[in-house]
């Protein structure tokens, strides 16, 4: 299953996450990564969580209004300028880039790096023939690979794990 991610737009006042990571924690839905960025009237947040299917029950039993994206995952030279590659790539194809998030992973000795685009399949197929992206790279990463230590976790420390 590809790595997917929850965006939530969320008004920007203190205590806004807490809620968040309340109703996340109470069903013991570990966070791997999270996104924030706000103007001063409202706030974007992205979570990549270990299981986004429960996640979005949650999310929206309490009341929040959850998308979920899929991200394309794609590998890169372990040089300066390989991601500008890619960010040609997708520019001269008019594809625009919602969200950007560098994994701890690799593929071998290259980076691995997912993204969500305007249009996932032809920034699949466009950056596969230019040899960044590869299925053996999306097969290295799922929402459950994220959270490594999962099975283990102590029940007090669920929640919020970076």
């Amino acid at each position: 299953m590809p790595l997917r991610e929850i965006a939530l737009t969320l008004p920007n006042r203190p205590g806004t996450l807490v809620g968040i990571a309340r109703a996340l924690a109470k069903d013991r839905i570990n966070l791997a990564a999270i996104g924030v960025d706000s103007s001063p009237a409202r706030g974007r947040v992205r979570l990549v969580v270990s299981d986004p299917d429960r996640a979005v029950v949650v999310l929206r039993d309490a009341g929040y209004a959850p998308e979920v994206r899929e991200l394309l995952v794609v590998r890169l030279e372990d040089k300066s300028g390989s991601f500008l590659r890619v960010l040609e790539a997708l520019a001269k194809a008019r594809l625009n880039i919602q969200s950007v998030a560098i994994l701890v992973q690799r593929e071998g000795n290259q980076p691995l790096v997912a993204l969500s685009t305007s249009d996932l399949e032809k920034a699949r197929k466009l950056l596969q023939s230019a040899g960044f992206a590869s299925q053996l790279a999306e097969q290295l990463v799922s929402n459950s690979d994220v959270i490594a230590t999962a099975p283990t976790i102590p029940a007090e420390s669920v929640g919020f794990l970076l």
